[in-house]
């Protein structure tokens, strides 16, 4: 897993250092991006669609959890929050069946905090479908239930969406969010996790405000 982790953060570009002021004013092409070619969103006209690219074993994803919770919890009906788990390798697939298999079960939103601490604080990287089984045992989840949905043919092409939406969006690193397939930003762009939610604040209120 460390090896996993050393790779990830010399690959991928995550942010390790000071964190600067929030942006006041963000800026395109300093504090976000604007995605030379927009994606399809999947939500109706008049919602508002935030992608978050992330993987469990990510620590980055890992500090950037609660902020991220803490907005979701704030939004209201017009904002349509999504995770797709990523898998920049093969090695990588498990933790993205472990999010589809909570997630096909109502319960990624529920459960996600506790995998990121089981993960990182805990030191338990549930690797394998058997490791997972067993620490959601813990939090009430049937395990036959999950073994189902872990292997089951939704969970197999979810994974391939993800790898077509990694492709399509272009990601080279997580956490990184996206709004209305037009705009991204992430702790990587800011350099601060708390300055990441007020950018993503503002790309919400201009494509709300129809100004982007």
């Amino acid at each position: 897993m460390k090896k996993l982790l050393g790779i990830l953060l010399i690959s991928v570009g995550i942010v390790a250092g000071a964190a600067h002021a929030s942006p006041a004013a963000p800026v395109a092409g300093k504090d976000y991006k604007v995605l030379a070619a927009p994606q399809p969103v999947e939500v109706p006209a008049g919602k508002i669609e935030v992608t978050e690219f992330m993987w469990y074993g990510c620590p980055h994803c890992n500090e950037f959890d609660p902020f991220l919770e803490a907005w979701v919890k704030k939004q209201g009906p017009d904002v349509v929050f999504k995770r797709v788990p990523v898998a920049f390798r093969d090695d990588f697939i498990p933790h993205s069946k472990l999010y589809h298999a909570v997630d096909a079960l109502g319960l990624a939103q529920q459960l996600t905090p506790a995998i990121f601490n089981e993960i990182h604080v805990n030191h338990d990287y549930l690797l394998t479908p058997e490791d997972q089984a067993k620490f959601l045992a813990t939090k009430g989840v049937d395990p036959k239930k999950f073994k189902q949905a872990y292997d089951s043919f939704s969970t197999q092409t979810a994974l391939a969406r993800d790898k077509k939406l990694l492709d399509d969006y272009k990601i080279d690193g997580v956490p990184t969010l996206a709004v209305q397939g037009k705009y991204e930003t992430s702790p990587a762009i800011t350099n601060d996790l708390p300055g990441t939610i007020q950018v993503l604040d503002y790309l919400v209120a201009q494509v709300r405000a129809k100004k982007m």
